[in-house]
């Protein structure tokens, strides 16, 4: 396994903790239950860990990114097409890299509140609902963020998913009569 693919395996890690875990928070909140408030903060601690190795490995991943070969065996690949599809594929790198740096300080942050929250909850402070409210409130934020670390991360290796992607026409078969 290289660090393009351990990148790819580790990173919706981050992406599913925190959504999961701003999920089980709601329903901690509004349940008014500790042990799932605990649970959640538990989850959104762990995702926040998680980002940690899924950034690092992103900047090995991009070396190998960077050096790949944008036409496949068997595509047919003007010298201007390359020289293209190079240029988006760079573009799409930086601003998924530029979105994952911006990232880090939510992820950073959540950390340190899931922490924090973890302890007012542990010594049963009656102030839990500032700590749990102020860590959702952060947890929502990180989830738009995330989110588009994700898809431009995806955008880079999957051209259906980018905002200018347009379905190629295709002729339509008539059925054939039997």
């Amino acid at each position: 396994m290289n660090d393009a693919h351990y990148h790819i395996l580790i990173n919706h890690l981050p992406i599913m903790g925190f959504i999961f875990g701003t999920l089980i928070l709601l329903a901690g909140i509004v349940l008014r239950s500790t042990v799932t408030r605990k649970v959640a903060f538990s989850v959104l601690l762990l995702a926040g860990v998680s980002a940690l190795p899924t950034f690092s490995s992103g900047e090995d991943a991009e070396e190998i990114v960077e050096h790949m070969n944008v036409c496949e065996k068997g595509c047919i690949c003007t010298p201007e097409m390359m020289e293209s599809l190079e240029e988006q594929k760079h573009h799409l790198i930086h601003e998924h890299e530029e979105k994952a740096e911006g990232f880090m300080p939510f992820a950073w942050g959540l950390m340190f509140l899931s922490l924090i929250s973890l302890f007012v909850e542990w010594k049963k402070k009656k102030f839990w609902v500032y700590t749990s409210l102020l860590t959702l409130a952060l947890s929502v934020t990180a989830i738009y963020f995330v989110q588009e670390v994700g898809a431009t991360g995806g955008a880079i290796s999957h051209p259906e998913v980018r905002k200018d992607f347009k379905v190629p026409a295709h002729e339509e078969h008539e059925e054939e009569e039997h």
